[in-house]
């Protein structure tokens, strides 16, 4: 197991010139203490500054870092500062907290991200052996999946983001959108906090990626996308924390001396411990309490509020002007409010150790955990661990992922200041048995989904075996040179080629498809190969294939075989339909559908009705209508046939297998017979040629194909390369 993250879970530094190395005591650190703990693990990542250490220093930290089985990935200061700093946390973090105002107009630190992302990557395969697992954890690291999986293909790659994943339309505002989704899916298990995390991230790849997404039946089952063959699974692990650890530490005789110290005689304890961090909300917690006092003057005097700021990332400009807000909210609210010796905020920008914030939650009357966005917020779970003695109010943002879990907690919005303050005020008057009885509640889910239980989950994921999807292996070249080979030896050769995503790719809208120069002069020199006929199977409108490639010798198919216009004619001859009547019955539905879900639209043909919805960014047609297609074919006459992005409902019998009577006919099934098609429309084409025909599948939708190629760039290489062969 090889666990990677931006930060090693050490700190570095030099003691009079000789090399000091501790175990750091973060969330992380903390969460991956037990899997670290194993002899055959390795924890890969940076060290910390050691720009100014000698030779000598640098290879006594090497000794210390292996004996502690971690591994160091050198960055110099200004590759921290662009890609930590500048890209991580200059554009990352607002962005993925929905403060899209801090996000810079321009950032120049791309390139930089994505060089420090290629290192690790490079580091990581050089010390992976077959069999290993990968771990990589959160926002720095987001390209190192891909990036690992093209330097190791057989890695099994699992990734955790500790951070929100934002709606879609909050993530689409970012410039390298595609890129850091693509290198998210490189992983084989992709781990969030909360359900709709994994909800945002599985409507941006289905909007501006494109990928196949499987979705389960029920909201806590994993859910799986299709990316190529590989299947990739998206789980809900939300963090936990050593909870047995932080009990012992509680009931120690040193913390209750500490708890006792901090509570004054007469005085209400409200407390707050974050990170001086703009997405704490601590300012806007200050205004809340500042209305409270407001509110009840009885509680002036008697009411104090604690806020310990830890100090972070203090060079940024951004965490300097949200310290000097948080220091002018604290001056003026004690100004106002101080009363004799009782001053109402005591503010502590400081780092505590680990006792002494332990001593905090047991002296605290209500916990204030209020940030306006936090990927899941352990401090809210450990107060409760903290609170053996069944007492204490913990008053919690509704948008941090920890509310999903502490539903007991008083749950607020945290830029509602009002609310916050009526909120305080119900927990400060709230009764001893109902303090109680929430307190029961919360400690009964933080004791079982500690820290170690998320681990187990993820990593019972990771052990799985890698799913495929039911997509086969591409062919190998070696085969795929067999085919071409036939077809080159026989006298006469017939291709039938689908279009849409086969050819070309798929466009959002249907008058977007039309074909490039490349591929026309393509279909041109396969049309001039003696003793080659060739087709376009489509379920284009015969209009839009007779300007497209009227011009051209070849066979073409429209509407899945109902129009045919044969090689050597230029008519279009229709098989027998049955009535139309049925296209009144169900226009109206999708019309309604239309209506509703802006970017679908519908597509009218002679014999069909195709909702197209790629422009809207769904994954799958909505389930009501899937339902209410399946309903109309059980008592009118059609199918209904589910495409990539398009749901069609056709005149029953209309398919692309029809049109192999009239090849047979014409006597165009008598050589060898190549067959390229993407989706389950082209399944019936291959179900009705001879068991000898090349059949090929066309990117990752299953179908019953001989052969299988990647995508429309392979399909297309594939007509190259017999064209190439047959000129030598």
């Amino acid at each position: 197991m090889l666990l990677v993250s931006n930060r090693l879970p050490v700190t570095v530094r030099l003691d009079r010139g000789r090399v000091v190395v501790g175990r750091s005591a973060g969330g992380l650190a903390t969460g991956l203490r037990g899997v670290h703990a194993s002899p055959d693990s390795l924890w890969i990542g940076w060290p910390g500054d050691t720009s100014r250490f000698t030779e000598a220093q640098r290879s006594e930290l090497g000794r210390n870092l292996e004996e502690m089985r971690v591994h160091p990935v050198p960055l110099s200061p200004a590759e921290v500062t662009q890609y930590y700093d500048g890209y991580s946390n200059g554009v990352l973090w607002p962005l993925f907290h929905y403060l899209l105002d801090r996000v810079p107009l321009e950032a120049a630190s791309w390139d930089t991200y994505v060089r420090v992302n290629e290192r690790f990557a490079d580091i990581v395969a050089e010390l992976t052996q077959p069999g290993d697992h990968v771990w990589v954890h959160d926002y720095q690291l987001c390209l190192v999946p891909a990036l690992l999986r093209k330097r190791r293909p057989g890695l099994r790659i699992g990734f955790f983001l500790h951070i929100p994943f934002p709606s879609v339309e909050v993530f689409r505002t970012l410039a390298w959108r595609s890129a850091i989704l693509e290198g998210l899916v490189g992983a084989d298990v992709i781990g969030f906090h909360t359900a709709s995390y994994r909800r945002h991230f599985v409507d941006s790849v289905a909007l501006l990626l494109g990928h196949g997404v499987t979705l389960a039946a029920r909201p806590d089952e994993t859910h799986e996308l299709r990316v190529g063959a590989r299947g990739v699974r998206l789980v809900v692990a939300p963090m936990g924390i050593d909870n047995a650890a932080i009990n012992t530490m509680a009931g120690s005789e040193e913390v209750r001396a500490e708890a006792d110290t901090l509570r004054q005689e007469g005085t209400r304890l409200l407390l707050g411990i974050d990170r001086l961090d703009y997405t704490k909300g601590i300012p806007r917690r200050m205004l809340a309490f500042e209305r409270l006092l407001e509110r009840e003057p009885a509680l002036r005097g008697t009411t104090r509020l604690v806020q310990v700021a830890v100090p972070s990332r203090e060079r940024a400009d951004a965490y300097r002007q949200i310290r000097q807000q948080v220091e002018e909210h604290v001056g003026r609210i004690n100004g106002l409010y101080t009363q004799g010796a009782t001053v109402p905020i005591h503010y502590v920008y400081r780092s505590l150790d680990e006792a002494q914030v332990i001593a905090h939650y047991r002296a605290a009357d209500v916990m204030l955990v209020t940030p306006l966005r936090d990927g899941m917020n352990l401090v809210a779970k450990e107060f409760v661990a903290a609170r053996s003695d069944l007492d204490g109010v913990l008053l919690l943002s509704e948008l941090a992922g920890a509310a999903d879990e502490l539903g007991a907690a008083l749950l607020v919005n945290p830029y509602d200041i009002g609310g916050v303050a009526s909120a305080m005020a119900r927990a400060l008057a709230m009764p001893a048995h109902e303090r109680q009885a929430r307190m029961t509640t919360l400690r009964a889910r933080v004791e079982v989904a500690d820290v170690n239980a998320w681990a187990r989950s993820f990593l019972t994921e990771l052990d799985e075996p890698p799913s495929r999807v039911g997509v086969a292996q591409p062919t190998p070249a070696r085969r795929l040179d067999d085919v071409l080979a036939s077809l080159r030896a026989a006298p006469r050769r017939t291709l039938l080629l689908d279009y849409d995503g086969t050819l070309v790719p798929f466009a959002a809208r249907p008058p977007l498809a039309a074909p490039d120069a490349p591929l026309l002069a393509l279909l041109r020199r396969l049309t001039e190969l003696p003793g080659t006929s060739v087709h376009l199977v489509s379920g284009r409108r015969r209009a839009d294939l007779e300007r497209w490639f009227g011009d051209l010798p070849l066979g073409l198919h429209a509407e899945h075989g109902l129009w045919s216009r044969w090689v050597g004619t230029t008519a279009w001859t229709m098989r027998p339909l049955p009535p139309d009547a049925w296209m009144d019955v169900v226009r109206p539905e999708l019309e309604a559908w239309v209506a509703r879900i802006p970017g679908t639209a519908i597509e009218e043909k002679t014999a069909s009705l195709a909702y197209h919805y790629r422009e809207a960014g769904l994954a799958e047609a909505p389930e009501a209508l899937r339902r209410a297609a399946e309903e109309y074919a059980r008592w009118l006459p059609v199918d209904v046939l589910q495409g990539n992005r398009v749901l069609e409902i056709r005149a029953s019998g209309t398919n692309k297998g029809a049109i192999v009577l009239g090849l047979r006919e014409r006597g165009e099934l008598d050589g060898v017979v190549l067959a390229l098609g993407d989706d389950p429309t082209d399944a019936d084409l291959f179900a009705a040629l001879p068991p000898d025909a090349h059949t090929v599948q066309v990117g990752d939708v299953p179908l019953p194909a001989r052969h299988r190629v990647d995508g429309v760039e392979r399909a297309r290489a594939l007509l190259e390369e017999l064209l190439v062969k047959e000129d030598v």
